[in-house]
């Protein structure tokens, strides 16, 4: 009897095998390392600096063959897959090291955990196919756009690299994300490399084509939808912007003696541009580069002794500066600035955006709202404020309270601030919210200071983030970057002007303003939510599987 019981366990614990048994052994080329290994490369290759984008459309076919494998080869796959994509994180993200060399701990700290993704995608994919026996085709876009949606989110959201970002350059392609937002597109990638996998990585070793239906059926839906999208007539002739890029070297920007350089070049290529076009409608000046800060004083703010300016000076100082540069040039301006807010017992520090009107009069402001960890403020400095000591950070910023509608000359405008674009649901919600106050905006304007990153490939995958988002809200979209990259970008996603890289450049445009409504600012990210339920459905069932063959193997 003992002989039956200990035959039994076996049989079921080889049964277990369905989501990872006993590891088979495999030459290295087909090994769970080099097959994670080679859809990454071939997803790294699609994103900047080397963009070529239709290898994007294949990076999932390698890894639709760790989804179907029986059981991953090696000791610990899933520790082996974290590995794969550690290493791809580097490489994609490399730029986050250049700022400052405190900087160079997040880069690993931020790949550690990006890496964590991918390796929860192929496991959750997995129990989704062999435990609920449902098909990759169906499995894999839906665990992919989940765990895409939680990364937006989770730790104050990080989406820049997103899978949809590599098509960034194919307008075509992309027209569907007002339907749904980019994670539509990156599900669609997804799906598409599925279905080759499928045909090519079969089981049996002979072609299966009837993957090729679904394929077919989504690219003919998206490219018919994109054609539809593109050929519309729904634009009508709007302000005339200039948009200023200055070449800012970040370390030049926090030294208090090169402040009448910076504003020397900044006011020095926009009174070309206006010499040679003439006023514009608005002049956009990137984040930060107007140096002198604005000053807000709170009611029963009472200067501290030995100070000999009163509240009323320090005010006219702060409009002073300010007229003196936009009363000749007779331009509104939108220019990014610091705030400083004086109240009773310290100063709060908040990153703006100031519109001021011909005359130099300010007409509105807008405070950055959701700030960057580490890059406007550092986690636990408030009790401990000698953690700015290790970066590149004076002291810490305060988060705004809300978006901002700004109308200059019949025209609105919703600023947001450098990071605040790679996040779709962000400025989804702000345009939401003011749609809902009856102060839908025109225009979306964007300012940036990415001389951080000294001509890097974030630049161009910051730019990626905002041809989306104008695709999302279907608004024009510009971009005031120092450094680069300045941008015009038409409501469906079509880069029309862009500045140079790392150098200066005034780009002047004629926006054109949509009469179109976009879905997505109704719908919002259900979808993507409802894929992330549905994946952690998915992991549920692995998890109680793999726990019942534990307690039969027991």
């Amino acid at each position: 009897m003992g002989t039956v019981q200990v035959e039994g366990r076996r049989k079921n614990t080889a049964a277990a095998g369905s989501l990872q048994s006993a590891a088979p052994r495999a030459v290295w080329w087909q090994g769970t390392f080099a097959v994670a290994m080679y859809g990454l490369l071939l997803l790294w290759a699609a994103f900047p600096p080397l963009e070529l984008w239709p290898l994007a459309w294949l990076a999932p076919v390698p890894w639709t063959l760790l989804i179907m494998r029986p059981a991953l080869t090696g000791r610990r796959p899933y520790r082996t897959l974290w590995l794969a994509a550690f290493l791809f994180n580097l490489a994609l993200y490399y730029w986050v090291t250049l700022p400052h060399w405190a900087t160079s701990f997040g880069w690993l700290a931020l790949c550690f955990y990006l890496a964590l993704y991918f390796p929860l995608f192929i496991a959750i994919t997995r129990a989704a196919v062999h435990v609920l026996r449902l098909s990759p085709l169906v499995a894999a876009p839906i665990v992919w756009t989940g765990l895409e949606f939680a990364r937006s989110h989770l730790l104050t959201g990080f989406n820049m690299g997103a899978l949809a970002h590599t098509q960034y350059r194919v307008p075509l392609v992309f027209q569907f994300s007002d339907l749904a937002g980019s994670y539509f597109l990156s599900f669609l990638i997804v799906l598409v490399g599925t279905c080759l996998g499928q045909v090519f990585l079969s089981a049996n070793r002979r072609l299966t084509w009837w993957p090729l239906a679904p394929l077919a059926a989504a690219l003919v839906a998206v490219l018919a939808y994109g054609d539809w999208r593109l050929d519309q007539q729904t634009t009508s002739p709007g302000p005339t912007v200039a948009l200023v890029q200055g070449s800012i070297d970040i370390d030049m920007k926090h030294d208090p003696a090169e402040t009448a350089a910076i504003l020397q070049q900044y006011y020095g290529l926009t009174r070309d541009a206006v010499e040679r076009h003439g006023q514009f409608d608005l002049v956009v000046w990137p984040e930060t580069m107007f140096r002198d800060a604005w000053r807000v004083f709170a009611p029963d703010y009472v200067p501290p002794e030995g100070v000999t300016w009163t509240v009323e000076q320090g005010k006219d100082v702060s409009r002073r500066n300010i007229s003196e540069l936009v009363g000749p040039l007779n331009s509104p301006f939108l220019i990014g600035i610091d705030t400083w807010y004086y109240k009773p017992g310290g100063v709060d520090a908040y990153n703006s955006a100031l519109l001021t009107d011909r005359g130099g009069m300010v007409v509105g402001r807008y405070d950055k709202v959701h700030l960057v960890p580490f890059g406007e403020y550092v986690w636990f400095a408030d009790w401990f404020p000698w953690l700015y000591k290790l970066t590149p950070l004076h002291g810490g910023s305060k988060s705004g309270t809300g978006p901002v509608c700004m109308e200059s000359e019949g025209v609105r405008y919703a600023p947001n601030i450098c990071y605040e674009n790679t996040l779709p649901h962000f400025i989804r919600r702000q345009v939401a919210e003011l749609r809902a106050a009856d102060q839908e905006p025109d225009v979306l304007v964007n300012l940036t200071n990415d001389g951080w990153f000294w001509g890097s490939a974030e630049l161009d995958m910051h730019l990626a983030c905002a041809v989306f988002r104008a695709v999302e809200c279907r608004k024009p979209f510009l971009i005031a970057a120092n450094t680069g990259f300045s941008a015009s970008i038409d409501s469906d996603g079509r880069i029309l002007e862009q500045g140079p890289r790392r150098d200066t450049a005034v780009l002047v445009d004629r926006v054109r303003i949509d009469s179109r409504r976009s879905p997505y600012l109704v719908l919002g990210d259900w979808p993507a939510g409802l894929c992330l339920v549905l994946s952690g459905g998915f992991a549920l069932a692995g998890w109680r599987k793999r726990r019942a063959d534990r307690r039969l193997a027991d």
